[in-house]
């Protein structure tokens, strides 16, 4: 069994890349939001001063979208790095075996929810979201509004497939053994 989770591990590389991509597409979603908060507040503060200067009236939806992306794909990268909200209180008055075993319980809950995230998601993305569009963009299409629902659903489901074999992998190997 040991060799079957060497084979596995070597996974692990894919995962950390689907890390850093999602890290980096919500630092990127940071920055674009600072640089659109900021040009938005310039605009209507020095307006008078600064004629050029105007509040694009985009602003508003454009911030609002990348906030949400950021919102969902954080609390995917929570998963990888296991900082979401757990609750603790009795891990230590339970056996280490009943704590792995409703990890991995907590593992597939999540799991679950990451599935229905990703297919329902996708379905008011392509359903809901492609029949409208921003108010202050007519061209562009409310897609983007809930496309981050299924995007985050996908990127739980990577997060928690690894999870799920961590846990299930600490009932076959030795913590000796994994150094």
């Amino acid at each position: 069994m040991p060799k079957f989770f060497a084979t596995m591990d070597k996974i692990k590389l894919a995962y950390d890349w689907t890390d850093r991509i999602v890290l980096l597409v919500c630092k990127l979603l940071l920055i674009a939001d600072i640089l659109i908060t900021s040009y938005a507040v310039a605009g209507r503060m020095f307006n008078e001063y600064i004629p050029f200067l105007k509040d694009p009236a985009w602003s508003e939806e454009v911030v609002l979208t990348c906030m949400s992306y950021m919102a969902v794909l954080s609390a995917a990268l929570a998963i990888r790095r296991s900082s979401h909200i757990r609750m603790t209180a009795f891990d230590k008055y339970l056996p280490k075996r009943a704590i792995k075993f409703l990890d991995i319980l907590s593992d597939i809950a999540v799991l679950s929810l990451g599935l229905i995230m990703l297919f329902v998601g996708w379905r008011y993305a392509t359903t809901i979201g492609s029949r409208g569009s921003y108010v202050s963009m007519p061209w562009l299409s409310r897609f983007w509004m809930y496309f981050p629902v299924p995007l985050a659903g996908f990127a739980m489901i990577i997060f928690e497939l690894e999870s799920l074999y961590n846990h299930v992998k600490s009932f076959f190997v030795k913590e000796e053994e994994k150094a």
